[in-house]
C-alpha cells in the first residue's frame, strides 16, 4: 500500500536482506534476555540506515516520513524492541534537523553510524504528559544547569545523544519549555533504573537523572520558549506515524504467523491440516482484514501530513491510537488462533502479543488521545 518509487524499492530489498540476516535472527534472545539489540543496531549503523531520513548535506539518505514508516512497519515485523530504538533515534533526528546550527555535528555522526540518539520528555512528575516537564533549567555564565527525573527514556545509557525536555529558564506555564542536546560524556547523567518490561523488552527504557548537567547554552535545539512547538509541530508526526508503522508491523507479523501455523500444522487423526477448520480461518481473514485497514489508515495519515489540510492534525492523532487497537486485536486473534503453540512460546506470536501492549501506554497514551481527539471534533483546545 505505501507509495515506494524505484530508489526507495531498491532500499526496501537492501534493509529487508539487513534485517533477516542481523536483526531477524536476535530478536528471541533480546526478548528472553531483555538485553538491548546491539547486533541490530550496529548493523543500521555501519549500512547507514541510522542516515536515514538525514538530509544529504550531512551525509544522510535524505528519507521523509513515509519511507521511514516501511523502514518501521519492516522492522517491527522482526524485532519491535529494535524499531522502538530506532523510532526514538528518528525523532531526535528531526529535532536535531530542526535546529542543524546546534546540532549539525550530531547529524553528521548519526549519518556515519556514530551517534545513536533518543528523547528524553517524559518526567516523573506529569508522568504521560510528557508535554509538561516539572524540571527547570538555570542560566549560568553561558551554560544551561539541567536538574531532572526523567522517567522513561528508551536507548538510556546506550544513546549517544539525549533531546531532553525542560521547562524555560524563568518560565512560569508548564507549556514554557525548552529542548537541548545533551550528549553521553556530558557529568551529571546516569541511568537510574532497569528495564523488566512485559513487552518491548530489548529497547532499555529506563529512568535517567540529570544532576546539575551543564551543557552550552548553544546546545538549544529550539528557540526560547518553544520546546512544545517543536514537540507538537516537528517531532509529534513522526512519533504518532511511527508508533502506528511498528504496530502495524506487529500486526502483520501475527498474520503471517498464524498463516504459517495453520497450513503446515495438522490433526493426524483426521488427516486435516489446521486451515481445514473454517472457524480458524474465519478468525486468520479478521486478522488480515484488520492488518491491511490499519496499513491504509496509516498511507492515508503520511499522505495528510506530506501534503497538509484541514484533517492532517486529526489523523495524525488518530494514527498511533488506531493501529495500536488493531494490533492489540490481531495479536490477541492470533493467540486464540494459535492455541497451546502460542501460548506456551513456540510461535513468535506470543512477543507479538506483549511488544503489542507497550503502545497503548507509550504517551501519549491511548486513553489520552482519544481525549485529544474527541476536543478536536468537539472544536475544542487540545491543551
Amino acid at each position: 500500500m505505501y507509495r515506494v518509487d524505484a530508489q526507495q524499492q531498491v532500499l526496501l530489498e537492501r534493509f529487508r536482506r539487513l534485517a533477516d540476516e542481523q536483526i531477524a535472527p536476535f530478536a528471541e534472545d533480546v526478548d528472553e534476555q531483555g538485553r538491548f539489540p546491539r547486533e541490530a543496531v550496529q548493523a543500521l549503523a555501519s549500512n547507514g540506515f541510522l542516515g536515514l531520513t538525514i538530509p544529504a548535506a550531512f551525509g544522510g539518505m535524505g528519507q521523509g516520513i513515509g519511507f521511514a514508516c516501511v523502514i518501521l512497519d519492516e522492522m517491527a515485523r522482526r524485532c519491535a524492541s529494535t524499531a522502538m530504538i530506532y523510532l526514538m533515534h528518528l525523532c531526535g533526528c528531526t529535532c536535531y534537523g530542526a535546529a542543524p546550527q546546534a546540532a549539525g555535528e550530531a547529524l553528521k555522526d548519526a549519518a556515519a553510524g556514530k551517534h545513536l540518539t533518543t528523547l528524553a520528555w517524559s518526567e516523573k512528575g506529569s508522568r504521560s504528559h510528557f508535554w509538561a516537564p516539572i524540571s527547570q533549567a538555570v542560566e549560568r555564565d553561558g551554560t544551561v544547569v539541567l536538574n531532572a527525573l526523567k522517567s522513561w527514556v528508551t536507548s538510556a545509557g546506550e544513546a549517544e545523544g539525549y533531546v531532553v525536555s525542560t521547562r524555560t529558564p524563568g518560565g512560569i506555564q508548564p507549556l514554557d519549555t525548552m529542548l537541548y542536546l545533551v550528549k553521553k560524556g556530558d557529568p551529571g547523567i546516569r541511568v537510574s533504573g532497569a528495564w523488566n518490561a512485559m513487552g518491548m523488552r530489548g529497547n532499555a527504557s529506563a529512568p535517567m537523572t540529570l544532576e546539575n548537567c551543564a551543557i552550552p547554552a548553544a546546545r538549544a535545539l529550539c528557540a526560547s520558549g518553544k520546546g512544545f512547538p517543536t514537540m507538537l509541530e516537528v517531532v509529534l508526526p513522526w512519533f504518532q506515524l511511527g508508533n502506528a508503522a511498528i504496530s502495524v508491523g506487529l500486526a502483520e507479523a501475527a498474520t503471517q504467523a498464524t498463516v504459517a501455523h495453520l497450513t503446515h500444522r495438522r490433526m493426524e487423526h483426521l488427516n486435516q491440516a489446521l486451515a481445514d477448520l473454517p472457524n480458524l480461518r474465519a478468525r486468520l481473514a479478521r486478522m488480515r482484514i484488520e492488518t491491511d485497514q490499519a496499513r491504509a489508515h496509516l498511507v492515508s495519515t503520511i499522505e495528510a501530513v506530506e501534503h497538509p489540510g484541514e484533517q492532517t492534525m486529526l489523523l495524525v492523532l488518530e494514527s498511533k491510537a488506531a493501529a495500536a487497537e488493531t494490533a492489540l486485536r490481531v495479536t490477541s486473534l492470533g493467540m486464540q488462533t494459535c492455541g497451546g503453540a502460542a501460548f506456551s512460546g513456540h510461535l513468535s506470536l506470543e512477543r507479538n502479543f506483549r511488544d503489542a501492549h507497550a503502545a497503548a501506554v507509550m504517551a501519549p497514551t491511548t486513553d489520552v488521545l482519544h481525549d485529544f481527539i474527541g476536543r478536536a471534533l468537539c472544536g475544542m483546545e487540545l491543551f
